[in-house]
C-alpha cells in the first residue's frame, strides 16, 4: 500500500505539462481528410456526440468554403489553430474571429499546407509540364 503511494510521487512526468494539445473543441480549426470536402479547412462549431461534430467554413477563400454540417471525427485532422468562439457560434461571429486571428495566412505558412499545395500542383501537371521540369 505505502510503496505504491511513494512510487507515484517519484515519477518524473507527474508534474510535467501535457504534450497533446489538439482537442476537439468549439473553435478548433481542422482539415477534412476524406470525402467530398477533402482538403477543405473548417472550424468546429459544436460537439454532437463521441463520433460527430458540427463544422462550418468561414468562406474566406475557395479552400474554406463549406456549409454548416455534421461530420464524423474520423474525417477530420485537427490543426494547432483555435479561435475563441462559444459553442454554436453564428457564422458571422466565427468568420470575424477567423479573419481577426489571420488563420488562413497562418495555415498557408505551415509545412503541412505547403506539402498539400505541392502535392496538388504536381497532380495537376500536364505531360509537357513534367517534361519541362526534367
Amino acid at each position: 500500500g505505502n510503496y505504491f503511494v511513494r512510487r507515484l510521487t517519484t515519477f518524473p512526468f507527474a508534474k510535467s505539462k501535457m504534450s497533446y494539445n489538439r482537442f476537439v473543441q468549439a473553435g478548433r480549426v481542422a482539415l477534412v481528410n476524406y470525402g467530398p470536402l477533402k482538403g477543405k479547412l473548417v472550424v468546429i462549431v459544436d460537439i454532437i456526440d463521441n463520433n460527430k461534430c458540427l463544422i462550418d467554413g468561414p468562406e474566406v477563400d475557395e479552400q474554406t468554403t463549406v456549409e454548416r454540417q455534421k461530420i464524423n471525427y474520423r474525417r477530420l485532422s485537427l490543426t494547432d489553430f483555435r479561435i475563441e468562439i462559444a459553442r454554436n457560434a453564428t457564422f458571422t461571429e466565427m468568420k470575424t474571429k477567423f479573419e481577426e486571428d489571420g488563420i488562413a495566412a497562418k495555415w498557408a505558412a505551415t509545412s503541412w499546407a505547403k506539402k498539400l499545395a505541392t502535392k496538388h500542383r504536381r497532380a495537376n501537371l500536364t505531360d509537357f509540364d513534367r517534361f519541362k521540369v526534367m
